[in-house]
């Protein structure tokens, strides 16, 4: 048996970090749902940033741009095009889950992150328009992100929390889930409304890597993610989860993004192998899925109690880093990464409808 097919037996949701247009219509995306237990996907504004720049949008490019359309009115034309298409991919296993899993993921403008109000405008009319229940809106969680996130729920829109970096913005986040729960609870309406909140790893070793002793390279991100996967049990388990739970509400479900090894010196499935935990998602790039499903091994299930996180997470307190401090940084540097994705974006579109019109 594949280890793909042994973890997604295991119950952990193996997600592709990526679409492109090619990819859709060649038949790709079809194949990793049969062959490779996929069974939902990611996107953010550097995959189709790329997917642009192949030239594989020219035609639609050309139908869709004309005077006073923007840039990004027309990324979020072509985004949902694709979406749709690969929701419907999913839909039949969203269906057989109970709308558990199978979902899609389109984000708002990283314009917004520090802008509440108008993430929360944009969330909900990007459901609205591409019209698909198996599509997630991500809003980052920052601190201007948390409301939105709250606010998003409460609508009813399903909401792909990303950029989360520790324990303590995985709570934060959850925090804002439930909230929102709270509030469809109290006014009578159904409280099981789908979310992940996206937790951002090897970012963590690349952070660090440089400045820790070499028996410490490559294993604070894994670290970290015990420590996050200890939180997500006892959130599970809390009162007041059980609570909402026992009136209709859902788990928002644990995911793990940036999975791609960034040091070539360490294995190409350290993120997916060492994360491998039931009712969590793992989201891979197709690269990585693919080295996973040709040589990789099925991991042991991380364990509840957070099994040595507190241990290895002293030692690199010890070693000079600043978890905390960290954590903000990546967080913040994230946001600007997906500003300066974003404007390239918008500026590859510009570029491509000169060009094609």
């Amino acid at each position: 048996m594949k280890a793909t097919q042994t973890l997604h037996e295991r119950g952990q949701s193996l997600w592709l970090d990526n679409i492109t247009r090619s990819m859709l219509q060649d038949g790709t995306i079809q194949k990793f749902i049969d062959s490779y237990s996929v069974t939902g996907l990611t996107s953010n504004p550097s995959i189709f940033d790329k997917a642009i720049g192949s030239g594989d949008y020219d035609d639609a490019i050309r139908a869709g741009a004309g005077p006073g359309v923007a840039a990004e009115e027309l990324f979020f034309e072509l985004a949902i095009e694709d979406l749709r298409r690969a929701a419907d991919l999913f839909l039949g296993i969203h269906e057989r889950t109970d709308r558990v899993d199978g979902w899609v993921s389109l984000e708002v403008s990283p314009l917004l992150a520090y802008d509440t109000a108008g993430t929360v405008a944009a969330a909900k009319e990007l459901h609205a328009r591409a019209g698909r229940p198996n599509l997630f809106i991500k809003i980052p969680g920052t601190p201007e992100g948390l409301p939105a996130i709250t606010e998003a729920i409460a609508a009813g829109v399903p909401v792909n929390v990303t950029l989360l970096f520790s324990a303590a913005h995985y709570r934060a986040a959850a925090d804002a889930y439930l909230k929102g729960v709270e509030r469809r609870i109290e006014a009578g309406l159904d409280p099981a409304v789908g979310s992940v909140a996206s937790v951002f790893m090897s970012r963590w070793d690349v952070a660090v890597n440089k400045q820790v002793p070499p028996d410490l390279v490559d294993k604070l991100a894994l670290a970290v993610g015990l420590d996050i996967y200890r939180a997500y049990r006892q959130l599970m388990s809390s009162d007041r989860f059980q609570r909402l739970e026992n009136a209709g509400a859902r788990m928002q479900r644990l995911l793990w993004a940036s999975t791609k090894t960034k040091d070539p010196a360490a294995p190409d499935t350290l993120y997916v192998h060492g994360l491998a935990a039931p009712f969590t998602v793992n989201t891979m790039p197709d690269d990585t899925l693919q080295a996973f499903f040709q040589h990789g091994q099925a991991g042991d299930p991380l364990p509840a109690d957070g099994g040595d996180a507190d241990t290895m997470l002293a030692r690199f307190t010890a070693a000079g880093v600043d978890l905390n401090q960290v954590a903000a940084r990546l967080q913040r540097d994230g946001a600007a990464s997906f500003v300066t994705a974003w404007n390239e974006l918008t500026d590859q579109i510009k570029t491509q409808a000169s060009a094609v019109t």
